[in-house]
C-alpha cells in the first residue's frame, strides 16, 4: 500500500493530462469536488455527476472554467442503471472521447446488521456496486489505449475497527475484485484499472470538528484526518501512470497499518 503523502510531494507537473476528458461521479462536493478541480489543474476537460445540489455543481463548473479547461455537470443517479451508464454516453457526445473515469459516488448506511432494511440494502448496492459497474462496462466500450478506470473504495475494505459497517465495508470490499477483474481484462487493450482506499478525510459529510471525529483520527496512526486534496492527488496520479492496474492505493494515513 502507498500512502497518500507520497502523491502529495509529487510534483504536479509530472502528470500532463492535456487533451483528455475524464468523467467524475458524484463530483460536485467533498472528494469528488477536489477530483474534479485537480484534473482540470492537470490539462483534462472534466464531466461530472451530481444528484442534489445544482449550485455546488455551477460553482464546480466554475472552478474548472476558471482554470481554463472545459467542464460539464450531468444530473444522474448512480442507482438507477441507464443513468450510471448514460453518464459515460452523455461524455462522449459532449466532448468527442473519454479517458478517464473516475467512480466516486456512492452512499452510507451505517447501523447494526439485523436493523438494515432490505431498502437499505438494495440503494447501498445499487450505487455502490452495480453503478460503479455500469459505468465502468459503458468506459470499457469507448476508452481507447491509454485509458484509465479508478474507483473510491474506502478504509473499511482493509479494516473494520468497529460495528455498525458491515453493508457499507461489504459494497466497498466488492470494488476490490471488480478492479483486479478489469485490469486483467482490459490490460491487452492499454487501459488501466485501479482503487483508491481513503481514510478518514475532512467533509462535509464527516468533518474533522464532527461529533465522532476524535475516535476516526485515533484509529489512524498518523493521528488526524486526511484531505480531500490528499485523495485526489492519488487519483490524478492514477489518471497518468501507464505501470500501474489492478492495484489497491491506501490514502488512509495508517488506518490499515
Amino acid at each position: 500500500m502507498t500512502q497518500g503523502t507520497h502523491f502529495e510531494q509529487t510534483n504536479p507537473e509530472l502528470t500532463n493530462l492535456d487533451g483528455k476528458v475524464a468523467l467524475v461521479t458524484g463530483g460536485s462536493r467533498g472528494i469528488g469536488a477536489a477530483t474534479v478541480l485537480r484534473l482540470a489543474q492537470q490539462g483534462a476537460d472534466v464531466a461530472f455527476t451530481y444528484l442534489n445540489g445544482k449550485d455546488a455543481a455551477e460553482d464546480v463548473v466554475r472552478g474548472v472554467e476558471a482554470l481554463g479547461r472545459r467542464a460539464v455537470a450531468l444530473r444522474a443517479d448512480s442507482a438507477d442503471p441507464e443513468e450510471a451508464a448514460g453518464a459515460v454516453g452523455r461524455t462522449a457526445d459532449v466532448f468527442g472521447r473519454l479517458d478517464v473515469l473516475v467512480n466516486n459516488a456512492g452512499v452510507g448506511v451505517l447501523g447494526p446488521v439485523e436493523s438494515l432494511s432490505l431498502a437499505e440494502v438494495d440503494r447501498v448496492l445499487a450505487v455502490n456496486v452495480r453503478g460503479v459497474f455500469l459505468a465502468s462496462q459503458a468506459a470499457a466500450g469507448v476508452m481507447g489505449s491509454g485509458g484509465r478506470i479508478i474507483t473510491v473504495g474506502s478504509c473499511m475494505t482493509q479494516r473494520v475497527p468497529g460495528g455498525g459497517g458491515t453493508l457499507y465495508a461489504m459494497s466497498k470490499s466488492a470494488l476490490i475484485g471488480l478492479t483486479k477483474a478489469l485490469a486483467r481484462e482490459l490490460g491487452a487493450r492499454g487501459i488501466t484499472a485501479n482503487i483508491v482506499h481513503p481514510g478518514p478525510v475532512d467533509t462535509d459529510m464527516n468533518p474533522a470538528d464532527g461529533p465522532f471525529a476524535a475516535g476516526q483520527a485515533a484509529l489512524t496512526a498518523v493521528g488526524r484526518f486526511g484531505t480531500v486534496e490528499e485523495v485526489a492527488g492519488a487519483v490524478v496520479y492514477l489518471a497518468g501512470a501507464d505501470y500501474v492496474t489492478g492495484a489497491e492505493f491506501a490514502v488512509d494515513g495508517g488506518h490499515a497499518a
